[in-house]
């Protein structure tokens, strides 16, 4: 008896039901590795990240852009001087970007609907600069 055929290329159910168990286990193992590898990851990477962007007037919009992600090496040690603190703290913040426009719906007629956001190109470990990124500093 010749197996039954099912689609166009001619797979048995069973040959494609493996198929089908097959990727979806790669694919699941493959998600659960990413998160394990984003777990332990040290650096400074560019990441897509989505966003709601807000502007009084206008109703929000959800935007998808690249954006800087990671950890990057911190240490502190004692000293016996003022402050009494030695320390080595990069951020993981933008390096190179562009900045995009998009329009913002239902805005009202006296506000423009124009918002502006950046877009990571490149990121590093660096100094936090006030200028680009929000940085808790020393009390």
């Amino acid at each position: 008896m010749a197996p039954l055929r099912s689609g166009a290329q001619g797979l048995s159910p069973v040959t494609l039901c493996c198929v089908t168990l097959a990727v979806w286990l790669c694919c699941g193992a493959h998600t659960e590795a990413s998160v394990l590898n984003l777990k332990r990851f040290i650096g400074c990477a560019v990441r897509e990240f989505t966003f709601l962007a807000r502007k009084p007037g206008c109703s929000g919009l959800h935007i998808t852009t690249d954006a800087c992600w990671g950890r990057c090496e911190t240490w502190e040690k004692p000293v016996l001087d003022p402050p009494f603190i030695e320390s080595h703290q990069r951020v993981c913040t933008y390096n190179e970007t562009r900045l995009e426009t998009v329009q913002l719906p239902n805005c009202s007629a006296d506000v423009d609907p124009s918002y502006t956001y950046p877009v990571a190109l490149r990121c590093d470990c660096g100094v936090c600069l006030t200028s680009t990124t929000e940085c808790i500093t020393s009390v």
